[in-house]
């Protein structure tokens, strides 16, 4: 009898959106724990001590096994279930699996950190403290996410191949894509007066429906609710 494995979620986590979609879209079969990050289940001490020491998701435990970390959890099942993730998600080639690590290692600080922190303060922080964001701080990180979805464009997009690291759809796919469309939820179109990332979330999109929309239906029901608000 294989080990049962749970993933530990809240789709409202980039991270956490990626390493669901990839599951489904594999066909790994888990079981399904959301954590409710908005109400802080995730911060008790029995959380820390029976769950997740880290006290962040997505994690997992693989029977005895508990593991924290999307791209570390995300390597460790295209290990463990070689059989099930064909060969585009994560080459066995050892090149090409290079080139899904570099992205995954790029995208931490270069994609991750600057629009995570922009959602931060433009809609996290506004929503729990039920005061307007500060305009100088929304000013600096919208310049660094600008930044950023420049680097997206430049450095991946503009490399003559579909998607991040090749013409095939890969998990640096999800994760890119999963950090692109979290901006929405404060108002901000990250493919707004930019083609290229427009027909590239396009094409992730249309390569993981249905699996996409119902990972990303959370934050777009957000999103729709902040929209209407302005």
């Amino acid at each position: 009898m294989s080990k049962p494995l749970k993933l530990y979620y809240d789709l409202i986590s980039q991270p956490s959106r990626a390493l669901y979609m990839f599951l489904k879209l594999t066909g790994i079969p888990f079981e399904s724990h959301q954590v409710a990050l908005r109400k802080n289940e995730h911060r008790s001490d029995e959380f820390k001590q029976n769950l997740n020491r880290f006290q962040k998701v997505p994690f997992i435990h693989h029977g005895d096994f508990k593991l924290a970390e999307s791209v570390a959890i995300t390597s460790y099942l295209c290990r463990e279930y070689r059989d099930k993730v064909a060969d585009h998600w994560y080459p066995k080639d050892s090149q090409g699996q290079a080139r899904v690590d570099e992205y995954l290692s790029w995208q931490h600080v270069n994609a991750r950190m600057p629009l995570a922190m922009y959602f931060v303060h433009a809609w996290m922080i506004p929503m729990l403290t039920q005061s307007p964001p500060d305009a100088d701080t929304i000013a600096t990180h919208e310049s660094n996410m600008e930044t950023s979805l420049d680097e997206i464009e430049e450095l991946w997009l503009s490399q003559g191949h579909k998607f991040i690291v090749s013409d095939e759809i890969s998990v640096a796919d999800l994760f890119a894509a999963a950090e692109l469309e979290q901006p929405k939820v404060a108002g901000y179109d990250v493919t707004k007066g930019r083609p290229l990332l427009e027909a590239y979330l396009k094409r992730v999109r249309e390569s993981c429906n249905p699996v996409y929309d119902e990972a990303h239906g959370f934050i777009n029901k957000l999103a729709s609710k902040n929209k209407a608000k302005l």
